[in-house]
């Protein structure tokens, strides 16, 4: 199954075997996703105490669990179009006795109520998984759902394949798909992947879909080689 653009929709890549490995494949980075949840946190601070957060592309919970563990009085929503993905989400809010305190909602943004009930929306690692020209639309539906002064923190794969850069970084790249177990084969494809089959804009393109969808002013406030993050207010 493919999409209007030949690229597979995100669900064909987050299937139940991906599920069941996601976590173990990506403990060798925990180091790099704490330091960005560290920096949404403190991004978050003065949401108010009772916060609603919506989480698109929720995978198996790491935002929502760390940041639930630090605001016992926020609500979480999390919205993933993975089936496999989101059943590994509510195990673990479960066990982390959480599941008062988070919807589930098994699809994408636009499958979220279409109300602006958030205090922020969370897309941490979605964006480029979404065909360019979803994108724009992408950032609408999230600005719709976002209550007047509403935060959006994004983060996702940022980068110009055609700057100077790419080499150096490409190779930094790859020891990171390293650590997560890539095999001999999937390194040799990794500059096609990036290329051709992730959905990857420049950050100025990103952040002009921002712009577009009525955020003034995205900050880019991390990078770790490819990944970049920003935060805008509604």
């Amino acid at each position: 199954m493919t999409t209007a653009t030949g690229k597979p929709p995100i669900e064909t890549f987050f299937d139940r075997n991906m599920a069941e490995h996601y976590d173990a494949r990506n403990a060798n980075l925990a180091i790099m996703m704490q330091s960005l949840h560290f920096q949404v946190n403190l991004i978050l601070e003065d949401l108010p105490r009772n916060a609603r957060i919506l989480c698109i592309g929720a995978g198996t919970g790491a935002e929502i669990l760390t940041l639930a563990g630090l605001h016992p009085e926020w609500h979480f929503t999390a919205a993933d179009p993975s089936s496999p993905m989101l059943d590994k989400c509510r195990k673990r809010i479960a066990e982390a006795g959480l599941s008062d305190r988070c919807d589930l909602v098994d699809g994408y943004v636009q499958d979220v109520t279409a109300a602006p009930e958030f205090d922020a929306i969370l897309s941490l690692m979605v964006a480029h998984f979404i065909p360019r020209e979803d994108r724009a639309p992408y950032y609408s539906n999230i600005i719709e759902r976002l209550k007047p002064g509403g935060m959006l923190v994004s983060s996702e794969i940022s980068f110009d394949p055609d700057a100077p850069d790419f080499p150096l970084l490409l190779k930094n790249w790859t020891q990171i798909q390293k650590l997560m177990g890539g095999s001999p084969e999937s390194l040799e494809k990794l500059p096609y992947m990036l290329r051709n089959v992730l959905s990857i804009e420049t950050p100025e393109v990103t952040e002009g879909f921002m712009r577009s969808a009525g955020f003034d002013l995205p900050i880019r406030f991390f990078q770790n080689f490819f990944i970049r993050a920003w935060y805008a207010a509604k």
